[in-house]
């Protein structure tokens, strides 16, 4: 057989699409091997402590005690009484619950800590690197940790940007930063509050004495103009070409978001179809990039209406049976709002109250145990078939479905709800295949 084309006259347009490709690829390197934290706890910088991550947890098992005493009484809670794998879920809360129960830890310089005179905030920033190096010598930080500033507008620049400074200088005179730290960026509504952060960050390295691209930043999405700008061009993915590789996630605000485009505080919620768009946008914007995503926050915090005076006569049952009622309808309202966000792609959120650590975990396992043993059968039937299309009951799985079957075991890893070697007898898989991340990969090996 003859060709028509000649492969000399195509060498610039080949060397054009090969960079072209080549550059895609970089900037498109899809997720990382690392792991991911399944949420992230703000509290104000006036309240942090050394010592604020266990306490938190301590609070969450005396919530779970009070108002979830068993596995029977969680199901109640949250409507999972028929869950088959509900003795499970319950026992996974309490043991993460004791052992590890924030994974990322936000100390908040905004919302959560309000305007103060300098000098405050001064004293706050400064107490705030002294308890980071406590908790990174007695081993107490969560995993990932970081702060958030005030926003970077001609009001609050200057403000916001001291803060910064104080804290990373304490904690490099200190002796270093914590792993995994982080510094979040609320309220951006033009790319240039992003460059100017770049710029923060690469001028403190110097200072500081820290390799180049050392400090990362998180950016909040809670501003319509971020989503899109007035010259209808969207930011989300000029976050990224301007970030000097330092981006590692984007946040999603659903107050400020849902306030930012009209929406009346009684609307104001999670699943609201603003929210779902702009989240969308998110997906779009960083799909494929090692940049990670998070959902927001449930306001309704799951606290008693009640409480016992000290020294004064103990509660009623009236008064307890309305503590459960208050505390269980904030619980499955938190509930719903992280199964919703798992469904959508979404496996990261907010919690703001350690009452909520319950129902995140509870959450986050009851999705992933979620008919997990015909998903390992599934994926065991497609790898076995070496690519090949495979039927299994009604379900027909094609080559992307492998991919998704994939990620569904390797977030559920990721989240705790299952074990690698749970993973690895369900599927038939090696360590080296989930560790690869890749189910094209898998594909050519067994090939």
């Amino acid at each position: 057989m003859t060709t028509s084309l000649d492969p000399g006259m195509l060498a610039d347009a080949v060397a054009a699409l090969r960079e072209a490709n080549l550059s895609f690829a970089k900037s498109h390197p899809g997720e990382g091997p690392g792991r991911q934290p399944v949420h992230t706890m703000y509290g104000g910088a006036q309240l942090f402590a050394a010592d604020t991550v266990p306490k938190l947890g301590a609070i969450a098992l005396r919530a779970m005690d009070a108002y979830a005493p068993d596995a029977a009484a969680l199901g109640r809670a949250l409507d999972i009484s028929d869950h088959p794998a509900l003795a499970a879920i319950d026992r996974r809360v309490r043991d993460k619950l004791a052992r590890e129960p924030i994974e990322d830890f936000r100390i908040d310089f905004e919302d959560g800590y309000g305007n103060r005179p300098d000098a405050e905030e001064d004293g706050h920033a400064a107490a705030v690197a002294r308890e980071l190096a406590v908790g990174m010598r007695d081993g107490t930080l969560s995993p990932f940790i970081g702060m958030r500033i005030k926003p970077l507008n001609e009001e609050l620049r200057n403000r916001s940007i001291r803060t910064l400074d104080l804290v990373y200088t304490a904690l490099a005179e200190a002796g270093g930063m914590p792993e995994r730290w982080i510094v979040t960026i609320p309220k951006i509504t033009i790319i240039e509050q992003v460059e100017f952060t770049v710029s923060v960050l690469r001028q403190l390295e110097r200072k500081l004495g820290l390799p180049a691209g050392t400090l990362e930043f998180e950016a909040m999405v809670e501003t319509p103009q971020i989503v899109l700008d007035s010259s209808g061009r969207s930011l989300l993915p000029r976050l990224l070409d301007v970030s000097d590789g330092r981006l590692r996630g984007a946040h999603f605000g659903t107050y400020d978001y849902t306030a930012g485009v009209n929406i009346t505080a009684a609307y104001q919620r999670m699943q609201h179809p603003s929210c779902e768009f702009a989240k969308h946008f998110m997906q779009v914007a960083f799909a494929g990039t090692a940049v990670w995503l998070s959902d927001g926050s449930t306001t309704v915090m799951p606290v008693p209406v009640h409480r016992e005076a000290k020294g004064g006569p103990p509660l009623t049952k009236a008064q307890q049976a309305e503590n459960a009622a208050s505390v269980h309808a904030a619980w499955r309202l938190h509930f719903d709002d992280v199964r919703h966000s798992l469904a959508g792609g979404f496996y990261q959120g907010w919690d703001l109250h350690p009452a909520q650590l319950v129902t995140r975990y509870a959450a986050l396992y009851s999705f992933f145990l979620d008919g997990i043993d015909a998903a390992g059968v599934r994926l065991r039937n497609f790898v076995g078939k070496a690519a090949q299309a495979t039927l299994v009951g009604d379900v027909f799985d094609d080559a992307a479905t492998g991919q998704g079957l994939l990620n569904f075991f390797l977030r559920g890893i990721n989240s705790g709800a299952i074990t690698e070697a749970e993973a690895l007898q369900m599927t038939g898989l090696t360590e080296d295949d989930f560790r690869g991340r890749s189910f094209v990969k898998i594909m050519h090996g067994k090939a």
